[in-house]
């Protein structure tokens, strides 16, 4: 019986999902891939969900996750590094910004700064510009979600001040 009354919450819920992830992905095609995937992963681990607790949050959750997976995963995928001495300037992306004003700060200078801040700011940071969200690291850091974001704020005033001079 429980089976029957999770297919039909799991049926139930396919509508809200599928805008669920067309807001995560911007893309029909893709959004219907992320919605199949999802429906599957909670067929598969439907002995993990708890009765009686929120389903639809507990499938927002899986889905979220999925998509953040999937996002990194593409991300890694299209990191190359270029092993050669002097051929730096091929692997970089045309828009790398490498000639732009933005783009012409030391990245050992930002390091050195980065890394000359307090452990407490400078995780928060190196989490945010490794790609995790405001949430997240607050989640995973224990810390509340003001905290993260003013400590990335400061983090970020700091690197302004201290690169305005340098060139």
């Amino acid at each position: 019986m429980k089976s029957l009354s999770f297919k039909k919450d799991l049926i139930d819920a396919q509508e809200e999902l599928l805008r669920f992830a067309y807001k995560l992905t911007s893309d029909h095609e893709e959004a219907n891939d992320l919605l199949q995937e999802t429906s599957l992963k909670a067929l598969d681990n439907e002995e993990k969900y708890i009765p009686d607790t929120n389903f639809k949050g507990w499938m927002y959750t899986i889905m979220r996750n999925i998509f953040i997976n999937n996002y990194r995963k593409v991300v890694r995928d299209q990191t190359f590094v270029d092993q050669t001495d002097n051929l730096y300037h091929l692997s970089l992306p045309q828009d790398s910004g490498f000639e732009s004003t933005e783009g012409s700060y030391d990245l050992k200078e930002i390091r050195k700064i980065v890394n000359s801040l307090s452990k407490e700011y400078r995780v928060p940071f190196s989490m945010h510009v490794s790609g995790f969200k405001y949430r997240e690291i607050a989640e995973k850091l224990n810390l509340p979600l003001g905290t993260v974001k003013s400590r990335i704020f400061f983090t970020r005033q700091k690197l302004q001040e201290e690169l305005k001079d340098f060139r």
